[in-house]
């Protein structure tokens, strides 16, 4: 239950920052929606589905080229149609947690910027063959991504990017669009 308690940190820190950063001008927040995919082979199933995934972020830009960010993910249900000996069968798998990470930004105009990002994903998930659970694996690991930021004014932008995160020995890559609102001007 290591991620659970990470998770209440994490969810407790933000809850606590967010109204006091709010007065600052580096916090922002942010949300996006995308297509996540999957495309593994688990034990001799196979895994190959899209799903609408959507991100939550708060963070601390520092300056035009660096912040740091932590957020919620959540991946969706991934879920694949199998014939197992002969009987039709249905896998479900999903995933979601918590991210604390670093991004790195280039502007390459005055509305436009280039970025990457990188950090930890602390997540847990749950694996089910016909509706029966078969595992709960839970982790931390790397996230890391690229994308382009477009300033619709000096506190709102409009984001698009990819982020491939690894969830043990699979990675699931997601490409999103979001927005983020600054606080400070």
């Amino acid at each position: 239950m290591k991620i659970r308690e990470y998770s209440a940190t994490a969810a407790l820190l933000m809850l606590l920052v967010g109204p006091i950063s709010a007065q600052a001008d580096g916090f922002y927040v942010g949300a996006s929606i995308g297509a996540a995919s999957l495309n593994e082979d688990f034990d001799g199933l196979s895994v190959d589905d899209n799903t609408t995934s959507f991100r939550l972020v708060g963070g601390w830009r520092f300056s035009d080229y660096f912040a740091l960010e932590g957020g919620y993910h959540d991946f969706g249900n991934f879920e694949q149609d199998i014939d197992i000996n002969g009987v039709g069968s249905s896998i479900s798998l999903s995933a979601d947690g918590f991210t604390l990470g670093a991004t790195g930004s280039v502007p390459v105009s005055e509305q436009f910027s280039l970025f990457g990002r990188a950090g930890w994903f602390f997540w847990d998930g749950d694996a089910e063959i016909n509706n029966v659970s078969q595992a709960t694996p839970e982790d931390t690991n790397l996230y890391l991504g690229i994308g382009i930021s477009y300033a619709v004014s000096d506190r709102f932008r409009v984001t698009g990017d990819w982020t491939r995160y690894e969830l043990e020995s699979a990675n699931s890559n997601v490409i999103s669009i979001g927005i983020q609102y600054g606080f400070g001007g």
